[in-house]
């Protein structure tokens, strides 16, 4: 294979250009990556006349191969463009390091990141460095899939756009629904056990004095479940993860006080337009000691606090929940034991669901692929990355691929109602979806939109499964005027809210479990909030309320 190179230099204004140390040898490395390069857009039709090659990083979940080229989503990519990747992969839960210690390696960068996993801290930061590149140009000449998107969803390109006006990353976007109705508008969904309560005539509840007692019934009926039901292992009334997002319990507490409960970020915004934090609201403070008194009733799982996501989907394979938290329970058991648990009015009769932040625009990664200063043919590496939005591709991408021998395909390639190819959703039976996925799919930067379902690809089972059960379930309770948007913060406030974040979240998450566990949340209440305002709490809702602001401002000015 041989990497095309390109030939002579472009104007200073045309290049980015980065003087670097080799480590190890003092020598200056000059690095190059046209960034508003002159390539005909006809010299990156693919599939290519003869052969090139681009070097990418990306990462593959521990349980699947570690080299992309034996996927058959890429190795089809490759005959149909004649571009062979050169991958580095990491696995995934080593990703975050590695990619670290890659891109200090100034001498020896990849052309791009395919699964960067950068967050916006990232993205400004090797921009300033000069370690990835503006992509703006390279979008609006030689990606017209994405452009296509952009040009559709114009909030999109909005939210790529960093402070300074560039654009540094390609986006991961997957719609299914919106607004209230997207399937992100909640995460950590509470799956109760319909099968015990039919067991033991009782109805689903309503408020959360009615879930204690189901849970209670649950503890004292543990015995006659287990042999009825030959369980596995003690019977569990519920269980959860704590402080770890789609696990946690926090959708149980929105009944009280002001209705805002607790939201993964810890953040909500008011229908005036004020943005708060939960975990120092008086509703929070009365819905963490209500949990805390759940614990002394031997309600909860002890290993609530500790345990891992292996340990807690192997005691849900063994059906011993009555309760837990999950954002598909088919990754944790079967989806006939179970339905999702109600919004619960609480003592005063609050009842409400926050929705989660970020998810009026439905799945959206911004920083999810990038291009190295590395970068010898940014016009190629534009052109390939831009299959990756086409829309056939994308749900391939997102969820796996059809057509695979000796493997379980997530889909097969049928025909929509005008006889255009489309994907269709394979009957995954009792697969967990999750394993089904992570042996195919290759992520990446993608854009699934709501037009492209029963045109190009079915809405997976799981999600219209999920999608359905919402919004019967939920979409009358979602009282809340706004969410805290996708916002791109300038460096210097992304800097602050990353040490504020770190700070105050992890008091914040530390003391939750605590008092859940230990309680003690009304004697340490005061001094909670004086050491939470230490840590700058004030500063870091400012900050907050000021990108809010703008960000309202700005769809007042797209209208």
């Amino acid at each position: 294979m041989k990497k095309n190179r390109v030939k002579g230099l472009l104007a200073l204004g045309l290049s980015l250009t980065m003087m670097i140390s080799t480590a190890g040898c003092g020598k200056e490395q000059q690095l190059n990556a046209e960034i508003n390069p002159d390539t005909p857009v006809s010299e990156v039709q693919f599939p290519l006349k003869e052969t090139e090659e681009l070097s990418f990083i990306t990462s593959a979940p521990a349980t699947s191969t570690q080299d992309p080229n034996e996927r058959v989503i890429f190795q089809r990519l490759e005959e149909q463009t004649n571009v062979h990747i050169d991958w580095t992969c990491f696995v995934s839960d080593q990703f975050s390091d590695k990619k670290n210690l890659a891109l200090a390696q100034f001498g020896n960068l990849p052309d791009g990141l395919f699964n960067a996993g950068m967050s916006d801290y990232d993205l400004l930061r090797y921009a300033k460095q000069g370690i990835i590149i503006p992509l703006e140009n390279l979008i609006d000449k030689y990606m017209p899939n994405l452009q296509a998107v952009f040009e559709k969803y114009p909030e999109y390109r909005t939210m790529c756009t960093a402070p300074d006006g560039h654009i540094y990353s390609f986006p991961w976007i997957e719609q299914l629904g919106a607004g209230k109705e997207a399937i992100q508008a909640i995460g950590d969904i509470p799956y109760i056990n319909k099968k015990w309560l039919d067991y033991l005539r009782l109805e689903i509840p309503t408020t959360t004095d009615e879930l204690e007692q189901v849970l209670i019934q649950f503890r004292d009926h543990a015995e006659e479940l287990e042999k009825e039901f030959s369980i596995e292992g003690d019977v569990i009334p519920m269980s959860f993860i704590i402080n770890n997002g789609d696990q946690d319990p926090a959708i149980l507490i929105n009944g009280f006080g002001e209705g805002y409960g607790d939201t993964g970020d810890h953040f909500a915004v008011t229908d005036e337009g004020k943005v708060i934090y939960t975990t120092v609201q008086e509703g929070y403070k009365e819905g963490i000691e209500w949990l805390h008194k759940l614990v002394t009733e031997d309600l909860v799982d002890p290993e609530a606090f500790t345990q891992e996501w292996s340990t807690y989907v192997a005691k849900g394979k063994n059906h011993r929940y009555g309760l837990c938290f999950t954002w598909d329970i088919a990754n944790i058991d079967n989806n006939t034991d179970y339905v999702m648990l109600p919004a619960l009015t609480g003592p005063d009769g609050m009842r409400n669901i926050t929705r989660q932040n970020n998810s009026e625009t439905s799945g959206f990664d911004r920083g999810r692929c990038v291009l190295t200063s590395s970068c010898r043919n940014t016009a190629l590496a534009a052109a390939w990355i831009d299959q990756m939005y086409a829309p056939l591709q994308s749900p391939q991408n997102n969820w796996g691929t059809y057509g695979e021998e000796d493997s379980f395909n997530i889909f097969e390639l049928s025909t929509n109602k005008d006889g255009g190819e489309m994907l269709k959703h394979m009957d995954l039976g009792e697969q967990s979806p999750v394993e089904v996925r992570e042996a195919q799919s290759v992520n990446g930067p993608l854009a699934v939109l709501n037009e492209y379902y029963d045109v190009y690809v079915t809405q997976p089972e799981d999600a219209k499964w999920r999608l359905d059960n919402m919004h019967e379930t939920y979409l009358q309770d979602m009282n809340s005027k706004y969410v805290y948007p996708n916002v791109f913060m300038s460096i210097d406030d992304t800097n602050k809210v990353s040490q504020y974040d770190t700070d105050i979240k992890k008091y914040a998450e530390q003391k939750k479990a605590d008092w859940i566990l230990n309680g003690g949340i009304e004697e340490e209440w005061d001094s909670y909030l004086e050491k939470m305002e230490k840590y700058g709490l004030s500063d870091y809702l400012s900050i907050k309320q000021k990108y809010f602001d703008q960000y309202q401002e700005s769809l007042s000015a797209e209208k």
